[in-house]
C-alpha cells in the first residue's frame, strides 16, 4: 500500500508564491512518474505538471514559466514551486504517483489565491 501526504497549501495574494510537497511512503516499487493535478470548483481535474523518472518535466500551458516541479528520489518526494500565482490557480491540488501501471493519489491540499 502506498500513501501520499501533501503539505504546503494555503491562502496567498495574487503574485505570491507557495511550495507544495508530497511524500510517498509504504511499499513502493518502481516509480514511473510523479506529478501534480488540480481541480477547481465545478471543473474537471487537470494536469499541472509531471516528471517522469529520468525524464524532463511536463507542464500545462497555463502554468509554464511560473511553476516548477522537482523530485527527490531518495525521499520519494515531489515538489511544486508555484510563483506569480493568479486567482485562476485556486484549486485543490493533488499529488500523483504512477507505479507499476497504478495511479496513487494524495488527499489534496487547498490553494487559494486572492485578487
Amino acid at each position: 500500500q502506498v500513501q501520499l501526504v501533501e503539505s504546503g497549501g494555503g491562502l496567498v495574494q495574487a503574485g505570491g508564491s507557495l511550495r507544495l510537497s508530497c511524500a510517498a511512503s509504504g511499499t513502493i516499487f518502481t516509480i514511473t512518474a510523479m506529478g501534480w493535478y488540480r481541480q477547481a470548483p465545478g471543473k474537471q481535474r487537470e494536469l499541472v505538471a509531471t516528471i517522469a523518472t529520468g525524464g524532463n518535466p511536463n507542464y500545462a500551458g497555463s502554468v509554464k514559466g511560473r511553476f516548477t516541479i522537482s523530485r527527490d528520489n531518495a525521499k520519494n518526494t515531489v515538489y511544486l514551486q508555484m510563483n506569480s500565482l493568479k486567482p485562476e490557480d485556486t484549486a485543490v491540488y493533488y499529488c500523483n504517483i504512477l507505479s507499476l501501471n497504478r495511479n496513487y493519489w494524495g488527499q489534496g491540499t487547498q490553494v487559494t489565491v486572492s485578487s
